[in-house]
């Protein structure tokens, strides 16, 4: 019992953070799925991960049902984390709704934790508490969770905190293993969310510089901020590299267009909690509202710098951040999206909100610092309004209208769902495949006389032997993708594309053929990265170049 005790006393504030972040999301437990706009996408994205996993590919690329059972080269190009860890959960046991749901809340979790780690870092545990109870009532990380149903967006929330909890760590203790966890919770960002990531990555880099900027050694210091952002960036290169660079064999990629979905200000104060789409304008469209706690946090801070010196800098660095951010969401800003480079992958405007919503929070922990008060009675005051006109504000956002009852088979068993490209009008396809295809009554199909024997089938590949009277073309009735190839014989043979359907020239006599999904050059050279990133940071804990900032920071280190 003692122990008991003793375990709570120790860990009460990363209990009540658990607590709270729990209550936000227990709503998730009702049976069925809520109805998100993204949610069933996702649904299906787990079920398509988890097959090509359980094949034995560790990094999945092809999508085989999908495309009227044709394939699509889908996990080339979408964030892969939030599936793994769905496909973890659904090893499990769990289904595939509640498995999308277990991510959600794992994701929900781990940013409260986070923020809390981060903030009680900077400025004490109560500030802490504070923060990570705004990073979770925020209403956009709630209109993610019950609206949009974005699992990768919610996982990259609950990731960027991390970032800078264990990278400021790092600077301040000087212990190599924060440096780690830091660059590899970068990789864990891109792979959580790729847009999401291309925000906050540059947010990192902007906040670690003002921090640096008020150290000693800032060269070094800043060097050391570069190393992590390589490593990070390099260990996530097996996705983002390939993602990038090989978009050219796809369509459909760019779904919208930033430009529609521009807010009115007045949304960004407050807005009724709908349930429609972006740039639909209707009576009920989702919300884009920062909240009116968020509000009172943000205007609370300004106000202090008139009376406490101390965070003058601080708040005014950080209000800096939140209104260029506000700016940008706005139609004001429309001249420079139009302008920007690869803006147009950000798609919504609006998604710059999960910077506001961080920034909120990180300001709902500064203000209620021990130090800037006189009396320690008037933090624990101001923080227990502030947790509560979070919450309060919030609360009936915390669950969805209605579940549609409904198990997995309600997908698994219907052509809508299994049948298209697993995206908003079936846009996405190969470049080669203008339309679906229509159902082929076989995956192998021979135009000439012969046989067919299959002797494996699996997700990226097909082993089958072919008894040919004459030269024949063979269908392989799979979506034209170039990292198809094909073994006749053991010896390498070149896919042809006839109508975007892979096809193979076979000689007369029996042949034993392979087809299978090989890695492209592109991506063995994110392999190649990715190994180079690793021995990277092997090299910086064998020869402490730039980690170590001076021999005591050595000798702790030790």
């Amino acid at each position: 019992m003692k122990t008991i005790v003793e375990l709570f006393t120790r860990y009460k504030f990363i209990l009540i953070v658990l607590l709270l972040s729990a209550l936000a999301v227990v709503d998730l437990a009702n049976y069925g799925l809520p109805p998100t706009h993204d949610g069933e996408y996702h649904i299906m994205r787990i079920w398509q991960f988890y097959r090509v996993l359980s094949d034995g590919n560790i990094f999945p690329l092809w999508a085989p049902d999908f495309n009227n059972g044709f394939g699509v080269p889908l996990f080339n190009y979408v964030y892969p984390l939030p599936n793994y860890i769905g496909s973890f959960f659904h090893w499990l046991g769990f289904s595939l709704i509640d498995s999308y749901k277990l991510t959600m809340v794992f994701g929900n979790l781990l940013g409260a934790i986070f923020m809390y780690l981060f903030i009680s870092q900077r400025w004490g545990k109560v500030s802490g508490l504070v923060a990570a109870t705004f990073y979770t009532y925020a209403p956009y990380h709630l209109l993610d969770i019950y609206v949009r149903g974005s699992v990768g967006e919610v996982v990259a929330l609950g990731v960027f905190p991390g970032i800078l909890w264990s990278y400021e760590k790092f600077m301040k203790e000087s212990r190599y293993r924060y440096f780690v966890i830091a660059a590899c919770l970068l990789g864990l960002l891109i792979l959580s969310h790729n847009i999401l990531a291309m925000i906050f990555f540059p947010v990192f880099l902007i906040i670690e510089f003002f921090v640096i900027m008020s150290k000693t050694e800032k060269v070094k210091r800043i060097q050391q901020l570069v190393a992590a952002s390589l490593v990070g960036v390099g260990l996530a290169s097996p996705f983002w590299l390939p993602a990038i660079l090989e978009r050219k064999y796809v369509q459909g990629l760019q779904t919208s267009n930033p430009i529609d979905h521009f807010p009115e200000l007045y949304k960004l104060i407050y807005s009724s909690w709908g349930y429609g789409f972006s740039g639909d304008n209707g009576a009920g469209q989702m919300s884009f509202q920062i909240g009116i706690a968020g509000l009172f946090v943000v205007i609370l801070a300004v106000i202090l710098t008139f009376f406490v010196r101390k965070i003058r800098r601080e708040v005014f660095f950080y209000f800096l951040i939140l209104l260029l951010t506000i700016f940008f969401i706005t139609p004001y800003s429309s001249w420079i999206w139009e302008r920007l480079p690869l803006v147009n992958y950000v798609q919504f405007p609006w998604r710059l909100l999960s910077i506001s919503t961080f920034l909120i929070a990180l300001l709902s922990g500064l203000i209620v610092r021990r130090d800037i008060y006189k009396k320690n009675i008037f933090p624990i005051l101001i923080s227990t309004f502030l947790i509560l006109l979070s919450i309060g504000f919030s609360l009936n956002y915390t669950k969805a209208p209605f579940y549609h009852k409904r198990a997995d088979n309600h997908y698994l068993i219907r052509s809508n769902f299994t049948d298209g490209t697993n995206s908003p009008g079936d846009a996405f396809n190969t470049i080669w495949l203008d339309n679906l295809p229509k159902k082929a009554k076989n995956k192998i199909e021979l135009v000439g006389k012969g046989q067919i024997e299959i002797i494996k089938m699996s997700s990226q590949r097909y082993i089958f032997s072919v008894d040919l009277e004459e030269n024949s073309i063979v269908n392989i009735n799979t979506a034209y993708f170039p990292f198809w190839e094909s073994i006749i014989d053991s010896e390498y043979s070149k896919t042809q594309n006839s109508n975007g359907v892979i096809s193979l020239d076979v000689n007369k006599g029996v042949h034993e053929i392979e087809v299978f999904v090989r890695d492209s050059y592109l991506r063995k050279i994110s392999y190649f990265i990715f190994y180079l990133s690793i021995l990277m940071l092997v090299l910086l804990y064998k020869f402490r170049i730039g980690i170590m900032n001076n021999k005591n920071n050595h000798e702790n280190c030790n």
